[in-house]
């Protein structure tokens, strides 16, 4: 089955996702049912947030490892939304502490509008995610997404801390990435198995594939802020430069370079624009930082493989073992 929704328009992701097809476009109807006001202003902001839609990789990884747990009910359809909810919310409010004006190829909520309007949307997908999880029967959603959540949270203000601190360790640099990504990754997949009634074994290996594969999704996300290109990524791109953000290649390049290197690639670093980007990328490819952080990449997504030992084979099991791959391979 093929998605026709226009919502859902990443056809190089989506199409993996065909042993859920059915109930990612359920989990739309969803999204478009309880994302609506009846204020006119508020309405066209919420739906401005959802305006193109994305990968869905999180309610993806949800509704298939569900399935490759056992199967998928009302309740991961519900949870399907929520965890897209959140994960949205979250996209909202790092728009404006990046300060992106492009998102999916289009403009950014504080872009078009501003920054209260984009913190008050996030708030507005926040809130709604969490009343529409406590709809289910059991309070285990509500506290898994609420642990989370909270988690998130405090890995975006670590990263916050973090701004400017260039001699940050990689083992630092990973333990904020495991809470701002790899955690939300994690918490979907224990969704999915837990409410598939699945064995703590089975629910205990789809929290760690999520973790892995969050792991190798967002630092191959901060080699495409360095060395992407924005035509292709279909967002801002260089705003871990801009935001003195240290990132994994930039944490190798300084770690393999000379004193007189770093007092040169330090001095790029506090520089604004494109040619900065583009020279600091470049000293980064000839180093072997870029390459050895997309090999850092490959290694966590060969541990989330791994972990799909454990799971019975199924087309869903399948297509998440598709996913370790394209995650570390994108260019969007």
């Amino acid at each position: 089955m093929t998605f026709t929704t226009q919502a859902l328009n990443k056809p190089r992701w989506l199409s993996l996702y065909a042993p859920v097809a059915n109930e990612m476009l359920a989990t739309e109807e969803v999204l478009r049912s309880e994302l609506q006001s009846e204020d006119p202003y508020v309405d066209q902001l919420v739906k401005h947030a959802f305006r193109l839609g994305g990968k869905r990789l999180r309610p993806a990884l949800l509704l298939l490892a569900a399935k490759a747990a056992g199967k998928v009910t009302r309740e991961h359809i519900v949870l399907a939304a929520v965890v897209e909810m959140i994960h949205t919310a979250t996209l909202v409010h790092d728009d404006v502490l990046d300060e992106a004006t492009i998102r999916r190829h289009g403009e950014t909520i504080n872009a078009r509008n501003d920054n209260e309007a984009s913190v008050l949307v996030g708030d507005f997908l926040f809130t709604h995610a969490f009343s529409l999880a406590a709809s289910l029967e059991t309070t285990f959603a509500c506290q898994t997404i609420g642990r989370s959540t909270n988690i998130v949270c405090a890995g975006e203000l670590r990263q916050i801390h973090s701004r400017g601190n260039y001699s940050l360790s990689e083992g630092e640099y990973l333990s904020i990435i495991d809470g701002k990504t790899a955690e939300l990754c994690a918490c979907c997949c224990r969704l999915g198995a837990h409410y598939a009634d699945s064995s703590a074994t089975i629910e205990d290996a789809f929290d760690r594939y999520g973790r892995h594969l969050g792991l190798a999704f967002q630092i191959a996300d901060d080699l495409l802020d360095l060395v992407g290109e924005e035509s292709q990524a279909g967002k801002s791109l260089g705003s871990d430069l801009k935001k003195q953000k240290p990132t994994l290649p930039l944490i190798q390049l300084l770690a393999t370079c000379s004193e007189v290197e770093q007092h040169e690639i330090l001095a790029l670093c506090h520089r604004e624009g494109s040619e900065a980007r583009h020279a600091l990328a470049a000293r980064m490819e000839r180093s072997g930082a870029v390459e050895y952080a997309h090999h850092r990449a490959q290694e966590h997504a060969a541990q989330a493989l791994a972990e799909l030992r454990a799971v019975p084979d199924s087309g869903a099991k399948g297509v998440l073992a598709e996913l370790t791959r394209l995650v570390v391979t994108r260019r969007e």
